[in-house]
């Protein structure tokens, strides 16, 4: 598989879009981690060997993640309640 050209094609639309560096960075490493996961049926210590780094890592970043996801959707269950009493 050619990654090189899907990559830049990538990088072209974030560029246009005005996305920084640390924002794709963070995307990117959030999104890889997150398929590794699943990909190994949610277990750590596999997707730390597949991803060739330590499984406290992983734990760490998934319950973030986790965490993250919790929030957000606690806000936008926040704004829905409070959109629907006016």
């Amino acid at each position: 598989m050619q990654i090189r050209p899907r990559l830049e094609a990538v990088i072209e639309e974030m560029l246009d879009g005005h996305i920084r560096l640390d924002e794709a960075l963070d995307e990117f490493e959030k999104l890889y981690i997150q398929k590794a996961f699943l990909r190994n049926k949610k277990r750590i210590i596999h997707t730390a060997d597949a991803l060739g780094i330590h499984r406290n890592t992983i734990s760490k970043r998934v319950n973030a993640y986790r965490a993250q996801e919790r929030a957000r959707n606690s806000r936008e269950n926040g704004q829905k309640r409070g959109l629907s009493a006016h």
